[in-house]
C-alpha cells in the first residue's frame, strides 16, 4: 500500500473566520453544523465545540444522496444518542429540506416557549450555518431561501464574509465561510477531506491522492471501481494505488505522445467521479468506528 501523506491546509483567512464566528454568536439562537454525509466524522471541525460554546446546536448531514443511505441512518441514530438533533438532506435535489426548520424549532423548543411567555410570539429565529469548506453551506441556504442569493461554487474557500438571509417567515440564516482546523492529528482525516474536495487540489499531489483513494475503494468498495474502469479485481488486489491509476488511464485511453499513460488526467477523472457519486453512494466514515465522536 502506498504511504499516506500528511495533508494540511489552513489559509490565513480561516483564523479571521473563527473570530467572526465568535463575534456573531451573541446575535444567534442556534448553530446548524453542516457535515458531509459521506464523512460525518472527518468533516466535523473539532474546534467548533469550543467556538460555539454552549449555544444550542444541531447537525445537518448534507449530500446524503451521495452517501450510503443505511450508513446515514446509523449516523443520525448515533448523534441522537448524544442528544444531538440530526437531519439528512441534499441541497442539490432538495431531498429532506422540509425537515430542517421543524428540527430547529425542536432544538429551540424551550427558548420559543420562553419567548411566547414574554409576549414575543413570532420572534425571528436566527441560526448560524457553520461547517468546513465545500460542505454545501451556500447551496443549502440558497435552497432554503428558494433562490440563488448566497455565492456558490464547487470549490473550497468561496464564501469570505458572514451574510444574513431570510429563508422563511420569522426565520433567518447566517452564512459563514468554511473553516478547517490548523492540524489534522489523524492523517486519514486529512485524506478524506481531500477526497471530497474540502482541501484545495492546488496544494495536493492529485496522482498520489487518487492512488490512495483507489486503494481504499479497492479494499472496501471494489465493485465501484472495477465496473467503472474495467479493472480485474484479482489483478488489482495487492497492487499499489499508482499502478491501479495507470491501469485506469490505459483502460480509458488516456495516453500522451509516445504512448505513455496520462496518470494526471486519470487522477482528475477518478477524483471528480468519486466527488460527484458516479462511483456510487459511498460513505467513508462508519458510525460504529467513531464511538468517541462528540459535537
Amino acid at each position: 500500500m502506498e504511504e499516506m501523506h500528511t495533508i494540511q491546509w489552513f489559509p490565513g483567512h480561516m483564523t479571521k473566520t473563527k473570530r467572526k464566528i465568535e463575534a456573531q454568536l451573541k446575535l444567534i439562537d442556534a448553530v446548524a453544523i453542516l457535515l458531509d454525509a459521506r464523512i460525518p466524522y472527518s468533516s466535523c471541525n473539532p474546534d467548533l465545540r469550543s467556538i460555539i460554546n454552549n449555544k444550542p446546536r444541531m447537525v445537518v448531514l448534507n449530500k446524503c444522496d451521495m452517501a450510503d443511505a443505511a450508513e446515514t441512518k446509523r449516523w443520525i441514530a448515533a448523534l441522537r444518542q448524544q442528544g444531538i438533533t440530526a437531519v439528512a438532506l441534499d441541497c442539490k435535489t432538495g431531498n429532506g429540506l422540509k425537515g430542517f426548520i421543524p428540527a430547529v424549532k425542536t432544538v429551540l423548543a424551550d427558548k420559543i416557549s420562553a419567548w411566547q411567555a414574554k409576549g414575543m410570539k413570532g420572534r425571528t429565529i436566527k441560526v448560524m450555518v457553520a461547517g468546513i469548506p465545500n460542505v454545501g453551506k451556500s447551496s443549502f441556504i440558497n435552497r432554503m431561501a428558494g433562490q440563488s442569493r448566497a455565492k456558490v461554487e464547487d470549490r473550497p474557500g468561496v464564501t469570505r464574509g458572514n451574510q444574513w438571509f431570510t429563508v422563511g417567515k420569522g426565520f433567518d440564516l447566517l452564512d459563514t465561510p468554511g473553516v478547517l482546523w490548523p492540524k489534522f492529528n489523524d492523517p486519514a482525516v486529512g485524506e478524506k477531506l481531500a477526497y471530497i474536495g474540502s482541501v484545495k487540489d492546488d496544494v495536493l499531489d492529485t496522482e498520489h491522492l487518487a492512488g490512495r483513494l483507489l486503494e481504499y475503494l479497492r479494499n472496501n468498495f471494489p465493485q465501484s471501481i472495477c465496473e467503472r474502469y474495467r479493472l480485474n479485481e484479482e489483478e488489482i488486489r495487492s497492487a499499489q494505488g499508482y499502478t491501479i491509476l495507470e491501469q485506469v488511464a490505459k483502460n480509458r485511453g488516456m495516453l500522451m505522445a509516445g504512448g505513455a499513460v496520462n496518470t494526471e488526467r486519470a487522477a482528475i477523472t477518478v477524483l471528480d467521479e468519486f466527488r460527484s457519486a458516479v462511483l456510487g453512494r459511498i460513505t467513508l466514515d462508519k458510525a460504529e468506528e467513531c464511538n468517541g465522536f462528540r459535537i
